[in-house]
């Protein structure tokens, strides 16, 4: 908008842009971020670390280019971590991590980042695994929570039963545990991953011709027995 580029150009190191280019060439992006949000993220990643015995949150920021919105992130996540002594907090570069996850993921715990740095780190950590067909997410308010896989709805399969249906049902995991069914997630979780182990039942992205039903009948099977 022309206010906040007239505001900029006030700046002296906005000179050149001012002299050369001009409005028209010009594109501008912000990123708002409130001390509130950052530090509520953080809470809920010791607090998820401390529940599930993890060691170790690490904080993906970018504070040496983001300096004003990554300074504010590395403040509120080091404030917070004065409150878990015995978990370890640390920090690492969007970039740097892309790297340090592919080569040594076992290093790495619980992780946080704001939605854009953590758009790029899941579907990094998701590769690991396999790909997006065992990708669960979920979005967790202070009362309300909605579940759903990574990848979405996925339109372009739709009909065609030969999508992996992991994602889906480790998201209802995911949701069983939010909603304190934790018997009933406990199987699931168990039945997906015997599944997974014995490798019978593959859809495409796994290496086989199964469909989506064949591998959710099969874990609904041992899910139930």
């Amino acid at each position: 908008p022309e206010p906040v580029y007239t505001a900029l150009c006030a700046n002296p190191k906005m000179k050149k842009w001012k002299d050369k280019a001009g409005l028209e060439n010009i594109a501008l992006s912000t990123r708002i971020m409130s001390k509130q949000g950052c530090t509520n993220i953080c809470k809920q990643a010791f607090k998820f670390a401390k529940k599930t015995g993890r060691k170790r949150v690490t904080l993906i920021e970018k504070p040496n280019v983001l300096r004003e919105t990554g300074g504010l992130m590395m403040r509120c996540f080091k404030e917070v971590a004065k409150n878990y002594p015995d978990i370890r907090a640390d920090d690492a570069n969007i970039d740097a991590i892309c790297m340090w996850m592919f080569k040594n993921p076992q290093d790495y715990s619980v992780l946080v980042a704001e939605n854009m740095f953590g758009d790029i780190v899941s579907d990094l950590c998701a590769g690991l695994v396999g790909g997006l067909g065992f990708a669960p997410s979920a979005n967790l308010g202070d009362n309300y929570a909605v579940f759903e896989p990574t990848h979405g709805s996925a339109p372009k399969y739709a009909g065609q039963y030969k999508v992996n249906p992991i994602a889906m049902l480790l998201t209802a995991k995911l949701m069983l545990d939010w909603l304190k069914e934790t018997e009933m997630a406990t199987r699931l979780e168990s039945a997906i991953a015997r599944v997974i182990a014995e490798a019978k039942v593959r859809t495409y992205d796994m290496g086989g011709k199964d469909s989506t039903l064949d591998v959710a009948n099969a874990i609904a099977e041992y899910a139930s027995s």
